[in-house]
């Protein structure tokens, strides 16, 4: 019976990928101009080849047949193999949901995409998707959660570390262009450069897809000053946002291994420096913002107050949810994408930067776990420390699943075509495999690969978004 038990993780795993794909490629514009190809149901009359939508909607209907079927399978399985009830009440769901998914793509291909029911039939997919991958969470946790875990529901007593203390090689040793070539990046590190690639691409999103709801797919219009000026001030207010990071963190900076070697917990850079140049940062991002427009320069301060302040002094060491809430910041670049563009709020804006949130904490978790013991020496409630790794690696699950149905309605509610479908199946089947493998392996090096995984899929999915929503 143990032996069957990966079998089923693997089918349920299947089952949840197959779906999303059918689901998402459903919304696409090909499948939906499919539908006035093929309007009988279940089959289509005439020949397949030569006619392009007859063997999409062919194609489409099949695959759901198949993966129907490896639903069904999996449940027998899990049945056969003892699963957890609440596991298989899931399961359950999902098999009571598929036949009204069928009735419901029927109507659509009797009656034509114009009715009420595509909407329907969407929403009904993401749950049987959202119910699978509850029970593939479930599962895995019954699999591989542990009861020899430890976690703690305080802060760990560490000694204080005298901040007098100088660390690192002593200035006189240098010589003056070693010493300026140090500096510099010194000052370079306190801007967090590994986090401007991403947010940028994030930004970059944004303004694309605003740029193709504005003036059409097929005509996008994008001012290079626009791009310039969002682009440049997001770089500077990311340096600022991770400079006073660094300024508010350095005591802690100090107690852990990630972290020690940090520019001003070394004493590299003296603090009352650091905070000019992080003002200085600030004060320049705006500065480029208001030249775009003033809501983006409000959304600009909103993002380096709310890092500088409300996460790193409030939420990181008081809450277990920091990652959660924290996901704030990170989806602002989105909505300050879109804003720059268009002077506005609107939804696919709202939903790139939802997609940022969600992914937060599916991607950030899979960190937390490598630096577990690291963590708990610099005193941050992170969820592996609070609630263990089993809650975390299940938790993992339930956001990588959340952030694939937002990425989903991105379809519904935008003109993203076959490469953003592609993508987010491919990438989103790949980051799942990733963290199916972390909770069998449960080590730090499978903890790093869930972690690459989940960048390859958002900044996969970021270039999809500029190149889709641009026509290229």
């Amino acid at each position: 019976m143990n032996g069957r038990r990966p079998r089923f993780t693997t089918m349920l795993a299947a089952s949840a990928v197959g779906v999303y794909l059918l689901v998402v490629a459903g919304a696409t514009t090909s499948i939906a101009d499919a539908v006035h190809a093929c309007s009988t149901w279940p089959t289509c009359e005439g020949p397949i080849l030569g006619d392009v939508g007859l063997a999409i909607a062919w194609t489409h209907r099949l695959l759901a047949a198949a993966v129907g079927v490896l639903v069904v399978g999996a449940a027998a399985v899990g049945i056969r193999t003892g699963a957890r009830r609440r596991v298989l009440g899931t399961l359950a769901v999902a098999l009571v949901l598929y036949p009204v998914q069928i009735a419901l793509g029927a109507f659509v291909a009797l009656n034509g995409a114009g009715t009420p029911f595509p909407g329907a039939h969407l929403a009904t997919g993401m749950a049987i998707f959202a119910a699978l991958v509850g029970a593939l969470a479930w599962q895995l946790e019954a699999e591989t959660g542990t009861d020899d875990e430890t976690p703690v529901t305080e802060t760990v007593e560490v000694p204080e570390v005298d901040d007098d203390e100088p660390e690192g090689p002593p200035i006189g040793a240098l010589s003056t262009r070693e010493r300026i070539t140090a500096t510099a990046f010194a000052y370079f590190r306190l801007t967090k450069p590994r986090l401007m690639w991403l947010l940028c691409l994030v930004a970059a999103a944004g303004m694309a897809l605003a740029a193709a709801h504005v003036a059409g797919p097929a005509n996008p219009s994008l001012a290079t000053s626009t791009i310039l000026l969002t682009l440049g001030g997001g770089v500077l207010a990311i340096g600022a946002s991770g400079t006073f990071n660094h300024v508010l963190e350095r005591d802690i900076d100090k107690r852990m291994d990630r972290t020690s070697d940090r520019p001003i917990a070394t004493h590299q850079l003296p603090v009352r420096n650091a905070l000019a140049f992080g003002i200085a940062l600030a004060v320049a991002s705006l500065a480029l913002f208001w030249q775009v427009n003033a809501i983006v320069a409000a959304l600009g301060l909103a993002a380096i107050l709310f890092y500088s302040v409300v996460y790193t002094l409030v939420l990181k060491p008081n809450t277990v949810q920091n990652t959660v809430i924290g996901g704030f910041a990170g989806s602002l670049p989105a909505l300050i994408g879109w804003v720059a563009v268009t002077g506005s709020f609107d939804l696919p804006g709202l939903a790139l930067a939802g997609i940022i949130f969600l992914w937060t904490p599916a991607h950030f978790y899979n960190l937390a776990l490598a630096y577990k013991e690291d963590y708990a020496r610099g005193g941050f409630p992170m969820m592996p420390v609070v609630r263990g790794e089993t809650e975390t690696r299940k938790h993992i699950v339930y956001y990588l699943g959340a952030t694939l149905v937002a990425a989903g309605v991105m379809v519904s509610i935008t003109s993203l075509g076959a490469l953003y479908t592609v993508t987010t199946a491919l990438l989103g089947a790949v980051f799942l495999w990733a963290v199916v493998r972390l909770h069998r392996e449960r080590t730090e090096q499978a903890a790093f690969r869930a972690f690459h995984a989940s960048n390859a899929y958002l900044g996969a999915l970021l270039i999809a978004i500029v190149v889709d929503a641009l026509a290229v």
